[in-house]
């Protein structure tokens, strides 16, 4: 039975999935679902950033942390919460979960940790020119990459739009919290997306 209070969110993820949920739309949001499960893709191009950017390589495992602890905190929310997945008929599910828990979206607070910490390192980059279209390039693909992965979400039809609006707020906190640590000065300077 569905709950009164999901109602106007059901009806929200309805015209979503009406509106823009065409099948290449979908694809994109499954190809999305799958890099962002677990967190593992977003841990894995951290990974990948401290290998590559051997100076700031604690910096690049600070951002990794602030994205594990963003997703195993959404991890946390959720057992506590108990909130179900979008249940009402009227919506089409089209990808697996590991799990029937929804609030808060974990791919919406590790992408938006992933973005902000990220976008900071690769804004920051160690290039003598050009520093400042590397840096724009990286703020414009953090603000479409978390609305992105957040829509996609409603799309798939496993989120309702409180729970990615609250997985962005949370990812963002953790974001913060990664960054308040490099700025204390232990593990190096950030530059700020």
């Amino acid at each position: 039975m569905l709950d009164r209070a999901e109602g106007p969110e059901v009806a929200v993820l309805r015209t979503v999935q009406r509106r823009v949920g065409t099948p290449p739309v979908v694809g994109a949001a499954r190809a999305m679902s799958f890099f962002g499960e677990h967190a593992a893709g977003w841990i894995a191009l951290g990974a990948l950033g401290a290998a590559l950017d051997a100076p700031r390589r604690r910096q690049w495992a600070t951002a990794v942390g602030g994205v594990v602890a963003a997703h195993g905190t959404s991890i946390v929310v959720k057992r506590v919460v108990r909130r179900r997945r979008p249940h009402d008929p009227r919506v089409a599910v089209h990808v697996g979960t590991p799990s029937r828990l929804s609030f808060p979206s974990s791919h919406a607070s590790s992408t938006t940790a992933a973005a902000l910490l990220y976008a900071g390192m690769v804004g920051g980059a160690s290039v003598s020119h050009g520093r400042a279209p590397l840096r724009s390039v990286s703020r414009g693909g953090a603000s479409l990459l978390v609305p992105g992965m957040a829509l996609s979400r409603l799309v798939l039809g496993v989120h309702y739009p409180t729970d990615v609006l609250a997985g962005t707020a949370l990812g963002a906190a953790c974001a913060l919290g990664a960054r308040r640590l490099v700025r204390r000065g232990s593990i190096g300077r950030w530059r700020t997306a």
